[in-house]
């Protein structure tokens, strides 16, 4: 990437307009711990945070202890992070308070409020006091997957599109600032709640809110995680392990011809790189908690540095010129050339001859690496002919660039299964048939 020192450097202008709410970079703190008090938001703008959700407002509730739940993977901790905590529970007068001296003292920065209520009048009310105290933006909370929804809010919410659709406009009659939607991605297809929340009048949605999930059990007191007491309850997905399926529903939005609106990212973000993926695919701002509250709010100057140096090696001057540039490439499955065809290549130079290529071909794909016919030499041998070019040895291969998937001109045209069952496009046999 380019370097900030050299001559011409001209940084891009990493300046995000999502739904009407503008933060000098794309990158927010989520509705979460890390979002909890006036004094850690404005820490977080320090840092170099854009923008900000708060903790949701609502009637403050007692929270239980434990709350916290991870799953460690190879030798890291919390790459799925799991959560019973629920809404505020500090007074609604102390949190708008703090709302009102963080915008006093950063006037350009986000600070957007999540609410969660019951009533039309409830709403009214919470809707009217954030605007008083300052807010740029709200957030309806209509996703938390526990707790609140066993009280009618929440996913519960999330869940039912006409009832996300008549509080959203419940918000947008009394509201004066952009209003986000944030969904639950606890559904089969998220494009209804999208659309719901649309026909409601949203200015824009945020996703994904956490997963219900049980993370773990304790196989010592038989008391699922996290334990309060002698009992546990399902929680909150977030973390690393969900970015696929937040990266999934955001383009799946994103592509919707009837929606249309803007996008702010939320799903296991811990990079730069992450937050450049949301955005292709559609987001114009991100949202980040759980790496925040395993790293600590610095991260964000990575996030800002990297983001930088990858607009300018790309040429990019601004996020408009980036946003989204990746859905013209996600298409249905019947879409697919079935007739493209790569083949596994194996570097014999950085080759380390585990052999773990091999074990995985074997047992778990299609058996078309196998041991070298000189016995000395532990770089296995890929037979092309049976290759079906799946990646697994790639994905199983501890040598970056070691393994690579090589194009094949195999000399048939270009065909999708649509184009097989509508026009009788020729796909090419399958490889080993006879």
């Amino acid at each position: 990437m380019l370097s900030p020192t050299k001559p011409g450097f001209k940084k891009p202008d990493l300046t995000s307009n999502t739904g009407g709410i503008i933060s000098p970079n794309p990158f927010w703190l989520a509705s979460a711990p890390p979002a909890n008090s006036g004094g850690q938001i404005m820490r977080a703008f320090d840092a170099g945070w854009g923008g900000a959700v708060w903790k949701t407002l609502g009637q403050p509730i007692q929270n239980v202890s434990s709350r916290f739940g991870a799953v460690g993977w190879n030798g890291r901790n919390g790459v799925g992070f799991n959560n019973i905590e629920l809404i505020t529970d500090r007074p609604l007068e102390t949190n708008f308070r703090e709302i009102y001296e963080v915008k006093k003292r950063y006037p350009n920065h986000a600070v957007i409020v999540s609410l969660m209520v019951e009533t039309r009048e409830e709403w009214k009310e919470i809707i009217q006091r954030s605007e008083d105290a300052g807010a740029d933006g709200l957030e309806l909370n209509f996703g938390c997957p526990h707790g609140m929804c066993e009280r009618g809010m929440g996913s519960a919410v999330g869940q039912e599109p006409k009832i996300n659709e008549r509080i959203t406009g419940w918000a947008k009659e009394f509201a004066k600032v952009p209003v986000l939607v944030k969904l639950t991605p606890n559904v089969g297809d998220i494009r209804p709640h999208g659309l719901a929340a649309k026909r409601g009048g949203a200015d824009g949605v945020s996703l994904i809110n956490t997963i219900k999930s049980i993370i773990g059990v304790d196989i010592d007191t038989f008391v699922p995680q996290p334990i309060v007491g002698n009992l546990s309850t399902n929680g909150g997905y977030c973390g690393v392990a969900v970015r696929p399926i937040a990266l999934h529903m955001c383009a799946s939005l994103a592509r919707e011809p009837d929606f249309r609106l803007p996008i702010s990212g939320i799903g296991g973000i811990a990079n730069w790189r992450d937050a450049v993926e949301f955005m292709l695919l559609g987001s114009s701002s991100v949202q980040v908690c759980t790496e925040v509250m395993l790293k600590g709010y610095r991260i964000v100057e990575d996030m800002i540095q990297g983001l930088e140096g990858w607009m300018m090696d790309k040429g990019f001057t601004k996020l408009d010129d980036f946003v989204g540039k990746s859905i013209p490439h996600y298409s249905e499955w019947g879409d697919l050339d079935l007739n493209y065809e790569t083949v596994a290549k194996i570097n014999p130079v950085s080759c380390i001859g585990c052999q773990l290529c091999m074990v995985a071909c074997d047992d778990g794909a299609h058996q078309c690496i196998h041991p070298n016919a000189d016995a000395a030499i532990r770089v296995p041998v890929v037979d092309e002919s049976e290759c079906v070019g799946c990646n697994l040895c790639q994905i199983v291969c501890p040598v970056q660039g070691c393994i690579t998937m090589e194009p094949v001109a195999n000399g048939f045209p270009t065909a999708s299964w649509n184009d097989h069952v509508e026009h009788g496009k020729v796909l090419r046999p399958k490889k080993g048939a006879h």
